[in-house]
């Protein structure tokens, strides 16, 4: 179900124009999966205007439903690098026009071969729980990585955000392994 803000509708008719395909000709999903809707959704995260619009619809409709629900305090929010990477910075970056501190956390694919040898980039010993976020789920393996390497690094991980759910399971796997998902779309709500 589509949130009600006016920022949720504005962003809704952006997915719709710039990010939902269809084909009769399937696509190749990073999941290694194929479907005939495809949603990519770096045209709206690469794109100044549209990802500050997702970072007010993140913070006006889903991050106060999820404190109202768990409790959270939002400290951190990151995931996989790079669906997560532009999400993570603009909320903090939303969040502190209110003078909240948020920190913005990368979690690397692979642990870094050189230097510090992070797998988390960012101010991770300053929180005690990160918010965990990804562009899309689809089978929910790369948000469940990332949730695998925050927890390691001592962080507790009990909910997530995304922008879609393409409802294909990804959902149930982060529930079956202790995380409450949130999606601002579905992949119904396109067709």
């Amino acid at each position: 179900m589509i949130p009600k803000s006016k920022e949720a509708q504005e962003l809704f008719q952006l997915m719709k124009s710039h990010v939902y395909r269809y084909s009769e000709k399937p696509f190749l999903l990073a999941s290694g999966r194929e479907s005939n809707h495809y949603f990519n959704c770096k045209e709206i995260t690469l794109h100044p205007d549209r990802l500050t619009l997702l970072a007010k619809v993140f913070a006006i409709d889903i991050i106060p439903t999820i404190q109202e629900l768990s409790g959270l305090s939002l400290e951190s929010v990151g995931g996989l690098t790079l669906g997560a990477d532009p999400i993570s910075y603009a909320i903090a970056l939303e969040y502190s026009k209110s003078g909240k501190m948020v920190y913005p956390l990368v979690v690397r694919k692979e642990t870094k071969d050189h230097g510090t040898k992070k797998k988390i980039e960012g101010f991770f010993q300053a929180v005690k729980s990160c918010l965990v976020v990804d562009d899309v789920i689809t089978t929910g393996g790369s948000t469940l990585k990332a949730v695998d390497s925050l927890r390691e690094a001592g962080l507790t991980v009990n909910s997530g955000i995304c922008i879609l759910d393409r409802e294909e399971g990804g959902r149930e796997l982060l529930e079956s392994n202790g995380i409450r998902m949130y999606s601002i779309f579905q992949k119904s709500d396109f067709f």
